[in-house]
């Protein structure tokens, strides 16, 4: 299934999932209350029907296989919410070691470029710290606490952090936790991913510059109304299929900046939720971001963003996330 939430022209969320090439949506509820006369708790919204297991997710099967004319709805009529807006917890991981290794490259080319002779400050340059960074990377996974209530959609407005001039997108992919555990290990972890979407993990990069020398990780750069966006909806894992053999495509204004492929992930998911689980409970709906696939945001290249920008981003089997970058409020 292809899940989503949506706002209906009342105002109110709903659960629902797409059909006919994404072209049209199944209000589970409405299929549900048409077929049994009532409804149900577990159609409430995507959080509820994945704390529902599986039993929940095979009659939401079974609903839109089924589903009466009078749940299916114009996609293009309605807003497209996160899949699960807010999730419960969310956690963006570095699983890319590209990604990081051409970051720190570009940033000391930036950093060399303001200098008298920067091919020369450029060859003096100490790497040490970044490469404690990427020891670090391929010793355990690593990720940061993301702030779960900046997470949109792609029919939401992006809004530009007044305190930045350096903005940028970030092309990844991510999974949500379909059922409750700890202490899981590699092998059983599989079985407790419901699903997968696209995360766009918009970041300030100058106030970055600025926060990383305070080894606490991403702070400022990251936090910021409207920054965590995603979808545009959640593809169950027995639809996707191997998640571990996606293309990734970045494009800017029609341009592609950049591509990849999953298969690239030095840590895969199973990795990162043994390793996150340990004396940890994970819950339903939560969220793991997989961190920028290499080649995948405008850093490695020294490109940023401009007010009016429309950023695609495309995962193979998910389809593609579309954001209209804004303009800042106040002066950064």
């Amino acid at each position: 299934m292809r899940l989503v939430t949506y706002t209906d022209s009342a105002g109110f969320e709903r659960a629902g999932a797409l059909i006919e090439n994404d072209g049209l949506i199944v209000d589970l509820q409405t299929a549900y209350r048409s077929m049994q006369g009532r409804e149900s708790p577990e159609f409430a919204s995507v959080l509820t029907l994945i704390e529902g297991g599986e039993q929940a997710l095979e009659q939401a099967r079974t609903l839109v296989a089924k589903a009466p004319s009078a749940a299916v709805i114009e996609r293009a009529t309605v807003k497209l919410r996160a899949p699960i807006q807010p999730p419960p917890q969310m956690r963006d991981c570095s699983c890319f070691e590209l990604h990081l290794k051409q970051s720190f490259a570009a940033a000391r080319r930036a950093r060399a470029l303001r200098t008298p002779d920067p091919e020369a400050t450029l060859k003096a340059m100490n790497t040490g710290a970044d490469d404690r960074v990427i020891e670090t990377f391929n010793r355990q996974p690593i990720y940061y606490k993301c702030n779960r209530f900046a997470v949109v959609g792609i029919d939401d407005e992006f809004q530009w952090p007044s305190f930045s001039k350096a903005l940028d997108f970030e092309l990844e992919f991510g999974c949500y936790i379909g059922k409750r555990g700890k202490d899981i290990s590699r092998d059983a972890a599989r079985s407790h991913i419901v699903g997968y979407t696209i995360f766009n993990d918009m970041s300030a990069r100058d106030a970055q510059a600025k926060e990383m020398s305070g080894m606490l990780g991403p702070a400022k750069s990251k936090d910021f109304d409207t920054a965590n966006i995603m979808g545009p909806c959640l593809v169950t894992s027995d639809e996707l299929g191997d998640p571990y053999d996606l293309d990734m495509v970045a494009r800017v204004n029609g341009e592609e900046w950049g591509r990849g492929n999953t298969r690239d992930m030095r840590w895969q998911f199973e990795d990162v939720i043994a390793h996150v689980s340990r004396s940890e409970t994970l819950y339903p709906g939560e969220f793991l971001g997989s961190g920028t696939v290499g080649n995948g945001c405008g850093l490695e290249q020294l490109r940023y963003l401009k007010p009016g920008d429309l950023v695609e981003l495309e995962v193979q089997g998910i389809g593609v996330l579309r954001t209209r970058v804004g303009t800042a409020t106040n002066d950064a």
